[in-house]
């Protein structure tokens, strides 16, 4: 991820709270300039970023690159299977249509 993108995200969560730029200052203690250079892209220290995201109620997660590939992998792998199964829940299962239509009366 980028500076850039973790700007943007860092804007974008803020809007969805309905916070205002001058109004980070109560929350975190940064004046709104300071916070304006970071939605901006500038870079930050990470204890700047630690503490605009506990402002904005959002947490810092770090995991190999590889994990995230895995966990993609992994998720579109659950969802073709998933969408399989429901294929195959909606198939006409017309074998057992005599069972429970009658098939021992025309015996």
């Amino acid at each position: 991820m980028t500076i850039e993108q973790i700007s943007k995200l860092l804007s974008s969560r803020r809007k969805q709270l309905q916070i205002e730029q001058k109004d980070m200052y109560m929350r975190i203690g940064m004046k709104q300039q300071q916070y304006q250079r970071i939605e901006a892209g500038s870079d930050m220290k990470l204890s700047t970023l630690l503490r605009v995201l506990e402002g904005l109620n959002m947490e810092l997660t770090i995991v190999p690159k590889e994990s995230l590939t895995e966990s993609v992998l992994k998720q579109s792998i659950l969802e073709a299977t998933s969408s399989e199964a429901d294929k195959r829940s909606l198939e006409d299962d017309s074998d057992d249509l005599g069972f429970w239509f009658g098939a021992e009366d025309q015996q």
